[in-house]
């Protein structure tokens, strides 16, 4: 099998590093703006897909695809973000008689639409949250909004990663907020159809991991707590989720199962779920039908390889372990470092990556190394620092401990924001909500230095 990664940056590495311990050979394919990145000396070999523009390189299917006929690639792994949940382009890969290391076009047709899955969970008898997706009318989703109460929460049907979302919380308030996540929604996504429900004033934003085969065999691989986040935007992820009553979990986990059966599901995938803190009520959120940016914290509680895991699937091979088999071992945080100055909104960095130093006896899922270049034309990730530990306070402490040795120069990153965040009270107590960084007064920058 040669793979070809439809990716880039840290995840284009991660894949790679799998792929060449089994024995496979791989294509990197980029733009202009990363032909000297290192995830494209690193693969076996590597073909341009065409200018920064993501429309023109990334997200460009005809692009990928060219590659894919001038490399010899046998199969494609398209990552997270850019095609990775494009059902247009998983079938285009299939078409043209390929592997497509993913599940098929149309169960990601289906999941993909939170509209439909959510029909699908409610049928399967997985509580979802209390809401209304028949019309797309201001009218009818206005009307809606006041039988199910405020606040509400509109959300897009289509897509992820926090766009096309608005809390309201009056009813003179919707017609602006409907407004701006319809247009935001088909920005992103082409898509801008939204889904009405009640806002859980306490939520906290829980994953569930799954793997399933071609064969019909289904498990789940533990939770993750995912509600440390910004505009929607995880930061600080950790698994196993932490203070869940065994009531909770076993209903997330068996939950997750059952859409996964229900939907035909046949690859690695995450059932994500609002969990309310004051009740342990769960309901269905969505399902992500690609690798997540946070699997690393599942994998070094499981000791499994989830892109093998997926890669494996993918040649249509059963799952080599029963539920029954899987064991969890420890705790396990990760930090997302990103090239953004906290102190100024969070604004993005660019320039170039002076020394990197990070400690021993941790994880480095990185994108960059001494002398990358940080452009303005991708997402802002740069690295994950994934730590463990035997229990929860263990691996909280050795993340501090990492976060104190790591050192970045050039752009400004929020590593010093982390180190900061980990030391916060919810997060010690491991007592958070989505609403946590919203309602916490952020440090002050340092002053700058006297001349």
């Amino acid at each position: 099998m040669r793979v070809l990664i439809a990716n880039r940056g840290e995840i284009a590495r991660r894949i790679i590093r799998t792929a060449h311990r089994m024995g496979l050979e791989t294509v990197a394919v980029h733009s202009d703006a990363d032909q000297h990145a290192p995830f494209v000396s690193e693969a076996t070999f590597s073909r341009r897909l065409g200018p920064a523009d993501p429309a023109r390189s990334y997200l460009s299917i005809d692009a990928v695809l060219e590659a894919a006929d001038d490399s010899g690639a046998t199969a494609i792994h398209p990552g997270y973000g850019f095609l990775s949940e494009n059902t247009d382009f998983a079938s285009a890969v299939i078409d043209s008689d390929r592997i497509w290391i993913g599940p098929k076009p149309e169960t990601m047709a289906l999941l993909g639409s939170k509209i439909e899955a959510r029909r699908l969970a409610m049928a399967a008898d997985i509580p979802v949250i209390p809401g209304y997706d028949q019309s797309q009318s201001p009218q009818d989703l206005a009307q809606a909004a006041r039988r199910i109460g405020y606040p509400v929460l509109i959300k897009a049907s289509s897509g992820g990663g926090g766009r096309g979302i608005r809390i309201v919380d009056d009813p003179g308030e919707f017609e602006e907020a409907l407004a701006q996540a319809q247009a935001e929604a088909e920005r992103a996504f082409g898509d801008g159809a939204v889904i009405v429900e009640r806002y859980i004033q306490q939520p906290r934003h829980i994953e569930v991991q799954i793997a399933a085969d071609h064969h019909g065999n289904v498990i789940h691989l533990g939770t993750r707590e995912c509600s440390v986040q910004r505009r929607f935007q995880k930061l600080l992820e950790e698994a196993p989720a932490p203070n869940l009553s065994d009531t909770t979990r076993k209903g997330l986990e068996s939950a997750a199962v059952a859409l996964a059966q229900a939907s035909g599901y046949d690859s690695v995938g995450t059932v994500e779920f609002v969990v309310d803190a004051q009740t342990g009520d769960y309901f269905f959120l969505e399902v992500n039908t690609r690798l997540q940016v946070e699997h690393p914290v599942t994998e070094l509680i499981t000791g499994l390889d989830l892109v093998q895991l997926q890669i494996d699937m993918a040649a249509d091979k059963e799952l080599p372990f029963a539920q029954s088999d899987v064991s969890f071992d420890g705790h396990a945080f990760e930090a997302r470092i990103n090239a953004e100055n906290p102190a100024a909104g969070f604004q993005p960095q660019i320039g170039t990556i002076g020394a990197i130093r990070v400690p021993d006896g941790v994880r480095w899922d990185s994108a960059v190394v001494s002398g990358s270049e940080i452009t303005p034309h991708y997402d802002s990730m740069i690295a994950k620092l994934i730590c463990f530990g035997p229990e929860r306070e263990t691996a909280r402490r050795h993340l501090g401990e990492a976060l104190d040795e790591v050192v970045i120069s050039g752009p400004i990153t929020t590593a010093g924001f982390h180190r900061w965040l980990i030391e916060q009270p919810p997060i010690v107590a491991g007592d958070v909500t989505t609403r946590f960084l919203d309602e916490t007064t952020l440090p002050e920058p340092p002053a700058p230095p006297i001349d």
